[in-house]
């Protein structure tokens, strides 16, 4: 059994089925690093206040240094048996350096390390997320200036509406994919770090050190000490806070709905009753009993992780809705769906970013179902307005054209003129054939740029 931080005070060993089922040391070991950079603020903290000496300062930040060494190397190995990663950094110090180790715990507690361990992780973590998010906004939109000669119909209901540029329905995603670089960007500036919160009532050395410290280590760290970390202003909200998750995680889930909206339109172009699209054979499979399928399944797995990651929002809100201040053990399970949900979305992001240029558009299909004269009725009845109708009037007489020609099984476009002007004086083959053509249509509107 490995050594933990406490256990003096009780008289039994734990139950090893309890001792099992709360361990967290192969969740948190993600943790490592950001938990190594804190115990190096800390133990610089404990040499100000004089509590370590120089001499032991000097061997506690060289034993931590090469953990935090061995972690970026990869050769950072955890005992399954520890408690969590904190226990098992702090016995690994001990087995190094000895008992001078044994005074690294000194003024803080796991409450106030947790915190500022996830923080850190959250921190990194949406700056390189945003920067692959942004990335592939970029993708879609570099791909969209490669199909801005091509039109499709445009979809409401999943029902015909009007026609609109290939390229402006890319640029909807990279709009959308650009709002939530944004959004990640912000809640990572949102997150402080801090230390000092001791378990939730602070601790007994003055709050000068550690912003001494934490201003000396900050850019080592790769922050910028008064916006990115400072000294601790209420241990209590320190401790308790899981705001900076919540916010990561409502994030990332809003980022999970774009893609999978992007998934879905893709699945359905590419399959037969579009195919609009043609996915490269690199992101599908087959089928082990029909030889001539080709599934979807890379985009179907990003449409599937959607529930995943709104199941991780959900798992955590529902655990700190009813926690009493400060620090609760509950807590504990607020981090593997964090690092879920940011694992997922940085792997989905990577693959939509390899799969969206080699889309291929299959444009004789396309051009087919741009022949439906519906697409187009708008545009009609827009040009009557433009001669004076009333909008409410120009709307029903496009609509008795629709049914007579629904009814008639007659195409609008080989109506007489004759037959035109029943509805409107205005309307004469001529007119119903300028305007019933995907680039005219898509050009006519001058509301939107390009």
């Amino acid at each position: 059994m490995s050594k933990k931080l406490w256990g003096t005070r009780f008289s039994k060993k734990i139950d090893p089925l309890f001792e099992e089922f709360s361990s967290s040391i192969n969740i948190d070991k993600e943790l490592a690093e950001f938990d190594i950079m804190g115990s190096l603020i800390h133990v610089g903290v404990l040499k100000e206040a004089g509590i370590v000496s120089k001499g032991e300062y000097t061997k506690l930040s060289k034993g931590l240094e090469v953990l935090k060494k061995a972690v970026q190397n990869g050769k950072f190995a955890v005992d399954a048996a520890s408690e969590d990663i904190h226990s098992d950094i702090q016995n690994k110090l001990e087995k190094s350096l000895g008992n001078v180790a044994l005074k690294l715990h000194t003024a803080r507690s796991r409450n106030d390390q947790v915190v500022f361990d996830t923080k850190f992780y959250c921190k990194k973590n949406s700056k390189v997320t945003a920067a692959l998010v942004s990335a592939l906004s970029k993708v879609i939109s570099n791909t969209a200036n490669k199909f801005k000669a091509i039109n499709i119909p445009g979809y409401t209901h999943l029902q015909h509406a009007q026609p609109v540029s290939l390229a402006n329905y890319f640029l909807a995603y990279s709009d959308m994919l650009a709002r939530d670089a944004k959004r990640l960007s912000l809640s990572a500036d949102n997150i402080k770090l801090s230390l000092g919160s001791g378990a939730l009532a602070g601790t007994q050395i003055d709050s000068k050190y550690y912003k001494k410290v934490m201003a000396k280590l900050a850019s080592k760290l790769g922050l910028k000490f008064g916006k990115d970390i400072s000294t601790v202003s209420n241990s209590i909200d320190n401790v308790s806070d899981r705001d900076f998750i919540l916010e990561a995680l409502s994030t990332l889930a809003i980022i999970s709905m774009h893609i999978s909206r992007l998934a879905e339109d893709l699945i359905m172009w590419s399959s037969s009753e579009f195919d609009f699209v043609e996915l490269d054979d690199a992101f599908c499979t087959g089928s082990s009993l029909m030889p001539q399928k080709k599934n979807p399944d890379s985009l179907e797995l990003i449409r599937g992780n959607t529930g995943k990651l709104y199941g991780n929002l959900m798992s955590v809100l529902v655990t700190m809705k009813g926690l009493p201040l400060s620090y609760n053990r509950d807590m504990q399970l607020d981090k593997e769906p964090l690092f879920s949900s940011f694992k997922i979305i940085k792997d989905e992001i990577k693959i939509l970013s390899k799969l969206i240029p080699t889309l291929k558009v299959n444009k004789d299909k396309i051009e087919k179902q741009l022949k439906g004269e519906s697409l187009y009725i708008t545009d009609l009845a827009f040009y009557l307005a433009t001669k004076g109708v009333a909008f409410k009037e120009a709307h029903e007489i496009m609509g008795n054209l629709v049914r007579f020609s629904l009814e008639k099984n007659l195409k609008i476009k080989e109506m007489s003129n004759e037959q035109l002007k029943k509805f409107s004086k205005f309307l004469d083959k001529s007119v119903v054939r300028k305007m019933l053509d995907p680039v005219y249509s898509v050009n006519s509107k001058k509301s939107i740029k390009g």
